[in-house]
């Protein structure tokens, strides 16, 4: 999608259990992340992403998602417009994680 990098469900999963280092992003809106995020998952609402560029660093490993992967794949191709080219969509989003019955979590259960 967009010609971005895009990670599915089972291997961010991988990712995490293998202990390789990368920032998750959820970019959905506060009432959607108020049902559920996945642990770990900083929270990035899309349209506060350009106030925050400066919160990115150039060669850190990025995985943006959303509901279902389109916003997020919008988020990943505004970063890489900006220089950040490490960023990965999470195809399916939230709705591929949790289809694949992996955890989800409330904000404040972080």
């Amino acid at each position: 999608m967009f010609g971005i990098k895009e990670i599915d469900a089972a291997t961010l999963l991988q990712w995490r259990e293998s202990g390789q280092s990368f920032r998750l992003i959820d970019v959905r809106t506060p009432a959607e992340t108020a049902q559920g995020i996945i642990e770990g998952a900083e929270l990035l609402p899309l349209h506060l992403l350009p106030l925050s560029l400066d919160h990115f660093k150039a060669n850190e490993s990025l995985v943006i998602y959303c509901r279902t992967g389109a916003r997020s794949g919008q988020a990943c191709a505004f970063l890489a417009q900006h220089g950040l080219s490490n960023a990965h969509n999470l195809r399916g989003g939230i709705m591929a994680w949790a289809m694949n019955r992996y955890p989800v979590v409330l904000p404040d259960q972080r």
